[in-house]
């Protein structure tokens, strides 16, 4: 028998998410992975590398709690979101028997995760504005224990309607878990559910310090729950899930210091942001620029892929959505330096 063979048959058959880096490409303006465009300077104040590090380190969960404003008790952090939305499936759905539902276009590890897991995946397409089709998810819960709701959504970068977020939950209550991802939520942190925990067991959110805290490289997310369900969570979490750099960062960018130097951060991207809109909507080839409330935009061409190809030959560096259901002719950009913004629309204009 071949290695090959000796694989699950689910992981033979798997295409894997296709990360930015995985893509790959070469180039000097990197605008295909939501990444905050500039480095950030930290240094390390923990030394003691020898011992293995606390399973949930106590500075970073108190800060987190803080800053959301729940209870250390409803925290747990994992190396990125990502490792979150796959602990949620492996506490709560049995492989081959249970399913996960999202709502295409968004966030793809939600079906590699399941794919991997071994665990169905349902899939309801959203409404033509990038809503939640209530009725049809209605008819789709047999048999599904997690329902993923990405808001602000990506790649769309629109935020879920809160009355539609709310009647999934009342719909979902003693069958299903909501899990809202707010990966982007810093950038309109009005929108945020995480204040409803407390009225619906059900809930779950997803966070990270990937985008507005600068920190891609870090690989640090967090999980809001109740008390329950962080519980279980903790039984299915790998023994040392984050590394001493990493707690030691992660706290650093906590502190109060660190919260205003994101705040000030997600300002200066917002007007960029919306600048850009402008902007691209005065290139010809643009037929037109989606709103957002994240730190990238979508936005449809008249060529799409000649245009993706055109960039990427200059070392501009998309993210091409014309896979995704319902983006045909769209790309993606994430807001970079204004140097590297004015690249992309100068070239653009040329196109």
């Amino acid at each position: 028998m071949s290695i090959e063979q000796l694989a699950r048959d689910n992981v033979r058959k798997l295409t894997p998410y296709q990360s930015a880096r995985r893509i790959g490409g070469n180039g000097d303006v990197w605008l295909n992975a939501n990444e905050y465009p500039e480095a950030t300077s930290y240094q390390l104040t923990e030394q003691n590398l020898n011992r293995y590090p606390e399973c949930q380190p106590v500075q970073v969960i108190q800060r987190y709690s803080t800053y959301a404003g729940v209870k250390p008790e409803q925290v747990i952090v994992s190396r990125g979101a990502d490792e979150g939305i796959e602990l949620l499936m492996r506490a709560f759905c049995e492989p081959g028997k249970d399913a996960v539902l999202y709502c295409p276009p968004t966030y793809g590890m939600y079906s590699v995760s399941a794919e991997t897991l071994g665990v169905e995946r349902r899939t309801v397409a959203s409404k033509a504005d990038w809503q939640l089709d209530l009725p049809a998810i209605a008819s789709a819960l047999e048999g599904v224990k997690l329902v993923y709701v990405c808001s602000p959504n990506n790649p769309t970068g629109n935020l879920i309607n809160p009355d539609d977020i709310r009647e999934l939950l009342a719909m979902t209550a003693g069958r299903a878990l909501v899990v809202v991802d707010e990966a982007y939520i810093e950038f309109c942190p009005e929108a945020s559910v995480v204040s409803w925990l407390s009225k619906y067991p059900n809930l779950v959110v997803l966070r990270t310090l990937s985008k507005a805290f600068a920190l891609a490289g870090l690989r640090c997310g967090f999980t809001l729950a109740s008390e329950e369900i962080i519980n279980l969570l903790l039984k299915v979490i790998a023994p040392y899930p984050l590394s001493t750099p990493v707690a030691d960062i992660a706290a650093q960018a906590l502190s109060e210091t660190g919260i205003s130097t994101m705040r000030k951060r997600v300002a200066e991207l917002n007007a960029r942001r919306d600048q850009l809109k402008l902007t691209l909507a005065q290139c010809a080839c643009v037929t037109q620029v989606y709103p957002s409330e994240t730190n990238y935009l979508l936005f449809n061409l008249t060529d799409s892929e000649k245009a993706f190809k055109t960039l990427w030959d200059k070392g501009i560096i998309l993210r091409d959505q014309n896979k995704q259901p319902g983006l045909k002719g769209c790309l993606r950009i994430s807001i970079g330096t204004q140097r590297e913004c004015d690249a992309v629309t100068d070239a653009l204009k040329n196109f």
